[in-house]
């Protein structure tokens, strides 16, 4: 299917609500003229959000990253410690961490993402602690973190089941999961950049299992780690199937790959209108899956921007810290002023979002916005690893 007509009679389909095949979709991504398909996507994002298809949300969140010790050594992580490196692991204590949550709360955030290394001593039982005394301290705070490979992971080390872990930490207070370690779920380039995780199969096995036991989630995929066309299109392929199951997932968030200070030797990023392509091409395969969110923390601010006329619905975190992207070379940043002037330059009105995307702020009004006075004093006291600080908020995407 590489006919002009043949192409553009798909993606007036796909945007007319229709759903395309795996093989249309490969077709699409790979051919398709690029304002054509954002065209469509952008047309799919309208009729889904008639109403509100003017307002393009994003979240206040923290990424509290609680050790970088780690057995799993994916080759495209630049954030880990073997076990044995002592010079260079660390692990947060229970203070730390509540402080961070503490300092989320003051800079108005609403969501933390406890994320980190997959930790040789840490069973179910070191996340029910620290899930707990975050809930029973900020109540308020929503625990959107982890999941499959931490799920695996803390299920062996404890001896139990899947259900049961998935069970216990969220009555500790684990309110949903972020699509942690879904990489690509394919099994070729799966094996090629995490060899010692779980398999893609295992990964939507486990989120299913969530899912039906009242555990929401996100998904995401890596790019530019050297998979092909049909193996992005397959990853795709297997998460809205595994929707069709549970319905689970909320949103899908594609982002790229960074290529400092890991072992993928040899390996690129995606381009940049690779990254549009996909965003574009989610929104007209994924038709059972609600938020399309771009990412910007690893494309830049303008690519962000972009992504809202591609079939976007949302730009993702002010992330008050963030090292484990970072670590890999991801350098974007900026402040809530900035992704409300960004979001209105795209001819869309800004809105804080909800962990569940419901509108907490909608900023029509100009006039209206936020000052940043309080925000800039209080991120210049934030200390990251190492003990360095940043002036402003930092921006993540993949949560």
């Amino acid at each position: 299917m590489t006919e002009k007509a043949d192409l553009q009679s798909v993606l007036d389909r796909a945007a007319a609500g229709g759903r395309i095949t795996p093989e249309e979709a490969v077709a699409l991504y790979r051919d398709a003229p690029l304002h054509a398909l954002g065209t469509a996507a952008d047309a799919v994002r309208r009729r889904r959000y008639a109403g509100t298809e003017h307002i393009a949300t994003y979240i206040i969140e923290r990424n509290i990253n609680y050790t970088n010790v780690c057995v799993t050594a994916c080759r495209f992580c630049a954030f880990y410690a073997a076990p044995k490196d002592t010079a260079k692991g660390w692990t947060r204590d229970l203070d730390d961490i509540l402080r961070r949550c503490a300092e989320t709360i003051e800079l108005g955030g609403t969501q933390i993402m406890f994320q980190g290394g997959h930790h040789p001593d840490f069973g179910v039982e070191y996340y029910e602690k620290h899930f707990a005394a975050i809930k029973k301290e900020f109540p308020e705070l929503v625990i959107h973190s982890l999941g499959a490979s931490e799920v695996e992971h803390m299920a062996r080390i404890s001896k139990t089941t899947v259900e049961d872990a998935i069970e216990r930490i969220h009555a500790a207070g684990l309110d949903s999961f972020a699509g942690a370690g879904a990489e690509l779920l394919p099994v070729r380039p799966r094996k090629a950049i995490a060899p010692l995780k779980e398999s893609g199969e295992r990964w939507l096995e486990i989120m299913e299992t969530a899912h039906r036991l009242g555990v929401e989630s996100t998904s995401t995929m890596l790019m530019g780690t050297g998979e092909t066309n049909a193996e992005r299109i397959e990853h795709l392929r297997m998460i809205r199937d595994s929707q069709d199951r549970t319905g689970g997932f909320r949103a899908f968030i594609p982002y790229t790959y960074q290529p400092e200070n890991n072992h993928l030797k040899g390996r690129t990023q995606a381009t940049l209108f690779e990254y549009l392509r996909m965003i574009a091409i989610a929104r007209l395969f994924l038709d059972n899956v609600a938020h399309i969110q771009g990412s910007w923390l690893t494309t830049g601010k303008e690519v962000g921007q972009l992504s809202l006329h591609y079939g976007a619905d949302d730009l993702g975190s002010i992330m008050l810290e963030e090292n484990v992207v970072s670590s890999a070379g991801a350098k974007h940043r900026s402040n809530r002023l900035e992704i409300i002037d960004l979001i209105r330059k795209a001819g869309r009105v800004p809105a804080q979002r909800a962990t569940t995307y419901e509108h907490l702020v909608v900023h029509d009004d100009p006039a209206n916005d936020p000052v940043d006075d309080r925000v800039a004093s209080h991120i210049s006291s934030i200390a990251i690893d190492g003990g360095t600080a940043h002036p402003e908020l930092k921006l993540l995407a993949p949560n």
